[in-house]
């Protein structure tokens, strides 16, 4: 057999926790570089979770990871009321932050993307939480101290694609309250 016919083989529980706390180290990085340049402008900080609410969703791999590292919150705890996250807590903290899924780690920061118009032109769009100032239009606000939704999005995309779930389908935060002990 040469190296192309080499049978994919799915990573330890040890190595995937690797992979993802990799990942999740770049992100906060890059997220905290943002925090930096943004400055004053940000305001989200513990019990700030207008941005947590129902229906977030995480791909299968960030799923079984608070799966294993929540296992005992999920069975003894109950989830936070329905409208707000099921991960927040009486005062609007995080139960999970050290394991805080991706999409948790760049809520609030100022964000970029692009979009498609109806007759096929990319455009730029550019958004930020409305309870975080605004000093200047954000337009005019420099693209490097914007979070580009997409390229950490496909990486983890890839990374679940290689732990052998190629299925992209999503799984509601909330739902893992149901799912201890799978």
């Amino acid at each position: 057999m040469n190296e192309q016919e080499t049978p994919h083989t799915e990573p330890t529980g040890e190595q995937l926790t690797e992979l993802l706390a990799r990942f999740y180290r770049e992100v906060d990085q890059r997220a905290q570089t943002l925090i930096d340049m943004n400055g004053d402008r940000l305001h989200c900080q513990k019990g700030c979770y207008s941005c947590c609410v129902d229906d977030i969703t995480v791909f299968q791999v960030e799923a079984d990871h608070i799966l294993k590292a929540h296992g005992e919150l999920l069975e003894t705890d109950t989830p936070h009321d329905t409208g707000a996250c099921a991960f927040l807590d009486g005062e609007g903290a995080c139960r999970i932050y050290e394991n805080r899924p991706y999409v948790c780690r760049s809520q609030g920061l100022p964000l970029r993307w692009l979009d498609e118009t109806p007759d096929g032109r990319e455009v730029e769009m550019r958004d930020i939480c409305p309870l975080n100032d605004i000093e200047q239009d954000l337009e005019i606000l420099p693209s490097d101290q914007f979070w580009m939704i997409g390229p950490f999005e496909e990486v983890l995309a890839n990374i679940q694609t290689y732990v052998g779930q190629g299925d992209l389908t999503r799984v509601k935060l909330r739902d893992l309250w149901d799912r201890t002990g799978s």
